[in-house]
């Protein structure tokens, strides 16, 4: 390995040389350009050589060619790899060279193009690079749910760049394209930024609204080219046709220069004390990542920390600052946090400072994970396993943008999933990336576009084939049901209010319940109504843009949370109790005595109570019973069945089974993740030893969405390798009893009880003894 200019040393890991599981470099990439495209109108190309870009890169020129020849394009490279100047070209080419051909034949004709993205952030940083250009032919504006009344206008009759995002197209653009008429009937190219993330149940709620928006072009004589942008995926030609419902080509060779980048995989140290049940107990990730962020902030080491949390990106950001200053006083003030929920001028000055060098460190959520450009950066600091493969190194491409040697860092997380990934380093560099997993199909998904779709235009017998398989009966059930009306002409909405309404993109079940301050009336915010019961009942810490509330009343009747400004010193943890019935098999194995299953079933889950936690030590404070009815949840299950004989053989005493299966099934829940492109928060997970409808010891794990979100299914598909890498991240744990980083779950509604780690390993082995 050879040494980074910002080296391992930089760290401080000589103090606790045991933390450094694995280190590699990845060698430095040249560069390999192409020419400009003869097709590219003069003007345009003056306006990128105005802007540094005298020649494109080799991969930019290929995905151009092929957009403007008419395929649909996904362009999955690296990042800074320069993507959006490749989908930017012949979109913006398309409408400056119309514009100037209708100047001279005095007939509009202008092109419109249609960008998508998941954040306002990104679609902001998007306009400014189209703006730079100084191109006059661009009528460039944002449109979603800030955008002025009085400028809406405007853009439906004049603009012909508008950039928006999926919310904003299936409440406020589709319904009401009879007044984007102009804008449909022009419209050329529709760029969807970020593609890999639309992955399980947004992903399918994607699925279908891209199925709807490509109806309406139809409908006015359009026929657009799509286009996505996307991390490093697997098989993104074929990810990228699903999501938009035809056939799609992928450039996936990277050609532009990047800097070799050393990458260390970090576990944390023990800290010498044992938790409730004597496990030994790690530092955690982000009082690591804190310590380890103050260490190259002091050697003017210029690093981005990410993390999942809100919390944890101020936290450590404050951790590091304090630290800092314990060395260096004119340091901490070049610290700083950076999250969604900032003002849009507070967000772009921290860009500035970490563009200028201003900022030595920030603390960031996934927020700086998208494409928005910051580059120069020496390090990156990744407090827990972001979720995925693709994740991880859209994050770690963060360092070394400019071509400079950079350092990134995993820093594990009391995970069974990270405790694995330190510990097994194939399965980062050698696995490659994750598919992205989403399923349009879903019914429970699929029904309210269907109503939508009917309501923007009354649906067709042939539009059946546009929505995929099923869509045929689900119409003829819809019409039972009373949502829509059979005709000769087609299905028809014929009810009063908004059929859009009923699509929630972000989640499902129960629409949105309003944050409200006691005191003021101000609404904070909103939440999702199947998250309430875990994380808005009454006496549970909210967190709202860095500050504390307490929790005084659900009212589930008026879709709302009383809350009250508050500085606890600790945070709550909902308890619950899960029952799991099969519906239906709908594929299954035979491993000898043992049995996997996969199919429909219904999940009922009442909370029951909830904990409080102090907030640096996870000390169990107090219990509160909580009186919330039980909530049914029709979804999609992975099962594993093993006779009694089985486990006896396996060396697992009777009194010991519930212990096991309990602990092989928090692990395998944690693991999951490996295999399929899920965050341990999607998935639930039951085990019984005697289940009511198997009859055996049971390990059941489910999508925690209506109708599946493809996770578990994927688990199935590659059950092998998930319940092996399982067995073996348990066995590398050091723990003696169970710990976090293997059997322990932060989710567990039993307070992680009974579990039996020696129990979990035997069950897996018996399990996977006879697999195939």
């Amino acid at each position: 390995m050879r040494e980074s200019s910002a080296p391992l040393a930089a760290l401080g890991y000589g103090e606790h040389p045991e933390a450094l599981r694995h280190a590699r470099t990845l060698p430095a990439r040249e560069a390999l350009h192409g020419p400009w495209p003869d097709w590219v109108h003069p003007e345009v190309v003056a306006a990128y050589g105005a802007l540094g870009v005298s020649t494109p890169w080799l991969h930019q020129v290929q995905a151009a060619d092929l957009i403007h020849s008419g395929k649909h394009t996904i362009i999955a490279t690296g990042t800074a790899s320069g993507k959006s100047l490749a989908y930017q070209l012949p979109a913006l080419n398309a409408v400056h060279s119309s514009v100037l051909e209708g100047k001279v034949s005095l007939v509009p004709t202008d092109a419109t193009v249609l960008y998508l993205s998941p954040t306002k952030a990104l679609a902001a940083d998007q306009r400014s690079s189209i703006e730079a250009l100084g191109l006059e032919t661009l009528r460039i504006a944002g449109y979603d749910g800030d955008t002025d009344a009085s400028a809406r206008r405007w853009i439906r009759d004049h603009a012909n760049v508008v950039l928006s995002n999926p919310d904003m197209l299936n409440f406020g653009i589709l319904p009401n394209h009879q007044w984007w008429a102009r804008f449909f009937r022009r419209l050329s190219f529709v760029v969807i930024d970020e593609a890999h993330g639309y992955r399980g149940v947004f992903g399918s709620h994607v699925a279908n609204l891209l199925r709807r928006l490509r109806r309406i072009c139809a409908h006015y004589g359009a026929d657009p080219v799509f286009i996505g942008a996307s991390a490093t995926s697997a098989e993104p030609a074929a990810s990228f046709g699903k999501l938009i419902g035809a056939p799609a080509v992928a450039v996936t060779e990277d050609f532009s220069p990047h800097g070799a980048v050393t990458i260390a995989l970090w576990e944390p140290p023990l800290t010498g004390l044992r938790g409730e049940n004597g496990a030994p107990q790690r530092r955690t990730a982000i009082a690591e990542t804190s310590t380890l962020l103050a260490n190259l902030v002091c050697s003017h080491t210029r690093t981005i920390a990410f993390i999942k949390s809100r919390r944890g990106a101020e936290t450590i950001a404050a951790s590091a600052r304090r630290l800092v200053d314990e060395v260096h006083p004119s340091l901490p003030a070049r610290i700083a946090a950076y999250r969604s929920g900032y003002l849009p001028a507070e967000r772009r000055e921290l860009e500035r400072g970490l563009r200028s060098g201003e900022l030595l460190g920030v603390a960031s959520t996934s927020a700086l994970e998208l494409g928005i450009d910051v580059a120069g950066l020496d390090a990156v600091l990744v407090a827990g396993w972001p979720g995925t493969r693709a994740s991880f190194f859209q994050q770690i491409g963060r360092a070394g943008r400019a071509g400079q040697e950079a350092l990134a860092v995993l820093v594990a997380s009391d995970d069974p999933l990270d405790t694995y990934l330190v510990n097994n380093p194939a399965a980062i560099f050698e696995l490659g990336v994750e598919a992205t997993v989403f399923d349009p199909h879903n019914p429970h998904v699929l029904a309210p576009h269907l109503c939508a779709a009917a309501a923007e235009l009354p649906l067709r017998t042939e539009d059946a084939e546009l929505f995929g398989p099923g869509t045929q009966d689900l119409l003829d059930d819809l019409v039972i049901r009373g949502y829509l009306r059979r005709r000769p002409a087609g299905w028809f909405w014929t009810h009063p209010q908004s059929a859009a309404a009923m699509v929630n993109l972000r989640a499902d079940g129960g629409g949105p319940v309003s944050i409200i301050e006691s005191e003021t009336g101000a609404l904070l915010g909103t939440m999702d109504s199947p998250q309430t019961h875990y994380q808005a009942h009454t006496g549970a810490v909210y967190i709202h843009q860095g500050a504390s509330y307490l929790v005084d009343e659900l009212d589930e009747a008026g879709h709302c949370v009383l809350v009250t400004r508050a500085n606890p010193d600790f945070y709550t943890q909902a308890r619950d109790i899960t029952t799991v019935e099969v519906l239906q098999t709908e594929r299954s194995k035979d491993w000898g005595e043992a049995k996997v299953y996969f199919g429909d079933v219904l999940v009922t889950t009442q909370v029951v109570s909830f904990q409080r936690k102090a907030l640096v030590s996870n000390e169990v404070l107090g219990e509160e019973p909580l009186e919330l009815g039980a909530r049914d949840l029709h979804t999609k299950a992975i099962w594993f069945t093993l006779p009694d004989s089985a486990m006896a053989a396996a060396g697992i005493h009777a009194a010991d089974v519930p212990g096991a299966l309990h602990a092989a099934e928090h692990a395998a829940i944690g693991l999951l993740p490996l295999v399929a492109s899920s965050d341990r928060w999607d998935i639930g997970g039951v085990s019984t030893a005697l289940h009511m409808d198997t009859g055996l010891p049971t390990i059941f794990v489910y999508d925690g969405h209506p109708g599946g979100a493809g996770f578990v299914e994927r688990g199935y598909e590659r059950t092998i390798t998930w319940l092996r890498a399982t067995r073996d991240a348990i066995i590398a744990c050091e723990c003696e009893t169970g710990c976090p980083s293997c059997v322990q779950s932060p989710k567990c509604g039993n307070k992680n009880n009974p579990l039996h780690k020696d129990g979990a390993i035997r069950l897996l082995g018996a399990l996977l003894r006879d697999a195939s």
